[in-house]
Order: structure tokens, then C-alpha cells, then sequence
């Protein structure tokens, strides 16, 4: 990707050079002739494997949904081109948690409003170091939506307790 102009900082630059370009042109869409019509709404997942050819593209037929695997709170998918199953929160601060959304949510929050670490897990009676882990899990989330969609933005004006 040829640049315009020598980026600002070095995150800029390694920002650039991580997006990957999508294919000239989506995959034709998959329409399931076999069973009964999907219940579930997979339109807007897409199929995390690189190597597929419906990798990255949503909306397009290629994601059947399974049941709630071993009981649990997610559903799973399954890339029907490349039979690859994943949970549909791949990719999300709640992949592989057990604890409930509400409780992630609001830990989060708490952290968000400025109470400590040890004060939020007393406070929801869970281990200090489960704390630090969510928190850890949301700024690496945080990080990466603030490079993909404020990489390009340009101020003029800012106020310190922004920065």
C-alpha cells in the first residue's frame, strides 16, 4: 500500500501495514436448499478462518449455527465451506468466559468509573486477579478498535482531559 505521506508515529505506521485488503470481489452467496429455514440470524458473523474463501465476508449464506455447546451460554457456528466451528464470541472480550455478561459488564464499569481493583472484587466477590484479567481483555479490545477506526482521524482542537 503506497503511502502519501510519512505516517506521524510508529503505531500509525504498524497500523498500516496490519489491515489486510479485502478480495477484489465477495464469494457468490450460499443458499441452503437442504432442511428446514435457519432460525437463527448469522449474518452478522463471518468466518474466521483465513484460508477460507468466505473468510472475513458476512452475510453471505456460509455460517450455519449449531446448538448451545455442553449446555453452555454460546451458541456455536460453523463455517459451512471450510466446516470450522467457533463460538460466536470469537474475537469479543467474553470468548472463553464463564462468569455471566452482566457481572463482565459491570466489573468493567466499576473499573471504568475509577474504583481500584481490590475494592471492585470485594465489592462483586470475585478473585482480584479475575479483575486484572478482564481489564487486560478490555484494553487489548479497546486498543484494537482505536487503531482500526481512529487511525485516520484528524483534530485541530483537543482538551487535556481527553488526552
Amino acid at each position: 500500500m503506497g503511502l502519501t505521506h510519512k505516517p506521524h508515529c510508529d503505531a500509525c505506521e504498524q497500523g498500516i501495514e496490519s489491515r489486510r485488503e479485502p478480495p477484489c470481489a465477495p464469494p457468490p452467496p450460499l443458499v441452503s436448499t437442504r432442511g428446514r429455514r435457519r432460525h437463527v440470524a448469522t449474518s452478522h458473523h463471518f468466518c474466521p478462518d483465513p484460508a477460507c474463501a468466505y473468510g472475513g465476508w458476512r452475510g453471505l449464506g456460509n455460517i450455519s449455527s449449531n446448538d448451545h455447546p455442553s449446555g453452555g451460554p454460546w451458541r456455536q457456528l460453523l463455517g459451512v465451506t471450510c466446516h470450522r466451528s467457533f463460538l460466536e464470541t470469537l474475537g469479543t472480550l467474553l470468548h472463553g468466559q464463564r462468569a455471566s455478561v452482566e457481572l463482565i459488564v459491570r466489573v468493567i464499569a466499576c473499573l471504568a468509573e475509577g474504583l481500584g481493583i481490590r475494592g471492585t472484587a470485594r465489592v462483586f466477590e470475585v478473585d482480584p486477579n479475575t479483575v486484572l484479567q478482564w481489564l487486560v481483555e478490555a484494553a487489548e479490545q479497546l486498543r484494537a478498535f482505536s487503531q482500526y477506526f481512529l487511525h485516520d482521524v484528524r483534530v485541530t482542537q483537543v482538551q487535556w482531559d481527553e488526552l
